[in-house]
């Protein structure tokens, strides 16, 4: 009888401490609902409405349901489906927001961004002691001074002095792809490393094998695992991250010390070979000094390990597009062989004369986002959009996938459609609704301007002089394709494809190229 009177006890407990929430909450917020989004479980909140992968599409589907108003005429079951500008989910008292249209990320993370530019709180990212990684640093004076760095070496009139660079290394591919063309993905991925790496630190990289390559590389897709919603439960309940290590199924501290190792042993948090940045800091001296050293090689580092995976994954999906429809591509060749009369590589000279190569960059990046669910933001005090209420520390994301493939901004937006981007005299149509593809407001990726050259330089030289179709084992039957969805970033799973010259002229101007080095 005891036994069930402390059952009944605690049962009344945990409904007085809900009821108490709920009352302190409802006054906290005037009245003003929260958005639209799946009813909350006591206690657990939306927890199992948060999607561990392909949350972007989750979400879409939610702010279809939650967007959808009843007809009120004739037909009571009809139905109208638009998309929800902002839907919400609580979890353990956390709210978060996804915005799903364009209008609505521009209302707050634009015009809004002093409120709206901080990020999230990570406690795994504290525990590994990562506060140096720039694309999740808190809003404030420790990533402001590290953001200018970044915005000034990357505007774009710095960035143009990289394109002799760029068009080099993209050469390089040519002759590694004719060389090896089964390892296509692997020369792409050394290629992404090579150029971030010597436009950061001035590093030549050896090779694929080379220790620094493959360090941040891995640091970087060991990274975008752990900040999604629903990833660790760690994010969550901050209060996890106390639980000692002899309870090994529930401690994240070993978690935690394993990227503690990663990231400041590689070197990638120490100072680097960047001298623009470190001379300008040689008259500092002591605690001074070291702070700025340490904001230099932080920002630097977050530069390199924010950039590969991004530009590798839309290159990969370049790569599919061409399977899935070789008409764009034998398009794009005409293109180039009228500007090149095929006796060269195409450069960067030649872009304003190559409209349907430009489109078919900007149609990659909006088809399939390289950050679906971009990078989150919080907001840092109370807020009311459009009759609903946004609480203080409230997880804001702007669902890229949802704006990008919105209906009412893209006619037909699942199909890959470069044309899209033209005008009806074939010049490039500019498109500022893409910019979303690089994340919002004050947190917008500040080396969007590098990446958008090193796509075109690399498809631009590969339709050249290469053909990418099915292998002959894809060809009779469907071609199917999928897409990872565990991390932040999103990029084709493995595929087969056959890159080979287009013929022999193709291959005497890359050997020639070979040569001329």
């Amino acid at each position: 009888m005891a036994f069930l009177l402390s059952i009944l006890d605690l049962v009344v407990l945990l409904s007085s401490i809900i009821a108490f929430q709920a009352v302190r909450d409802y006054r906290r917020r005037g009245g003003v609902p929260y958005p639209p989004g799946p009813r909350p479980l006591p206690v657990l909140g939306n927890l199992l409405h948060i999607p561990k992968e392909h949350s972007w599409l989750t979400y879409t589907q939610y702010s279809k349901k939650y967007g959808t108003s009843e007809s009120l005429f004739l037909m009571p079951s009809f139905k109208i489906y638009v998309l929800g500008d902002v839907i919400s989910f609580r979890v353990f008292g956390q709210v978060i927001v996804v915005l799903n249209t364009i209008k609505a990320a521009k209302d707050l993370l634009e015009k809004r961004g002093e409120i709206y530019s901080d990020r999230p709180e990570t406690p795994i990212l504290d525990m590994m002691e990562w506060q140096w990684v720039l694309p999740t640093a808190r809003y404030g004076d420790t990533w402001r001074p590290a953001r200018r760095l970044l915005d000034r070496g990357l505007r774009p009139g710095a960035v143009a002095s990289y394109r002799p660079m760029q068009q080099a290394r993209a050469r390089v591919l040519m002759t590694r792809l004719l060389a090896s063309p089964y390892k296509w993905e692997d020369h792409i991925e050394l290629l992404q490393g090579e150029l971030l790496l010597d436009m950061t630190y001035g590093y030549q990289v050896l090779d694929r094998q080379d220790r620094k390559f493959d360090m941040v590389k891995r640091l970087s897709e060991f990274g975008t695992t752990l900040v999604l919603p629903g990833a660790l439960l760690v994010n969550n309940l901050p209060f996890l991250r106390h639980i000692p290590e002899w309870l090994p199924r529930f401690s994240y501290k070993p978690l935690a010390r394993y990227g503690h190792a990663m990231g400041w042993k590689s070197g990638t948090a120490r100072p680097s070979l960047a001298l623009q940045n470190l001379q300008e800091i040689e008259k500092l001296s002591g605690s001074d000094r070291d702070k700025a050293e340490k904001m230099v090689s932080g920002a630097l580092a977050s530069l390199y390990s924010a950039g590969s995976d991004t530009t590798v994954s839309a290159t990969l999906t370049f790569f599919l597009v061409c399977l899935l429809h070789p008409e764009i591509q034998k398009k794009a060749q005409e293109e180039i062989d009228a500007v090149t009369g095929r006796e060269r590589f195409p450069s960067f000279e030649d872009r304003p004369r190559l409209p349907f190569v430009d489109a078919i960059c900007k149609e990659v990046l909006r088809w399939m986002p390289v950050t679906p669910l971009a990078v989150p933001h919080a907001v840092t005090q109370d807020d009311v959009y459009e009759g609903l209420f946004i609480p203080k520390g409230a997880i804001v994301f702007g669902n890229t996938w949802a704006i990008l493939r919105d209906p009412d901004e893209y006619e037909d937006p699942d199909a890959f459609k470069p044309e899209r981007f033209l005008n009806s005299n074939g010049s490039l149509r500019d498109d500022l609704n893409l910019t979303s593809v690089f994340g919002f407001g004050k947190r917008i990726c500040p080396g969007r301007h590098f990446v958008d050259a090193t796509l075109f330089i690399t498809v631009a030289s590969l339709l050249s002089v290469f053909n990418i179709k099915k292998r002959k084992e894809d060809e009779d039957g469907a071609f199917r394709y999928t897409y990872t969805g565990d991390s932040v970033i999103s990029h084709p799973n493995r595929f087969g494809c056959s890159v080979v010259p287009r013929d022999k002229i193709a291959e005497e101007l890359i050997n020639a190229d070979t040569l001329s080095r």
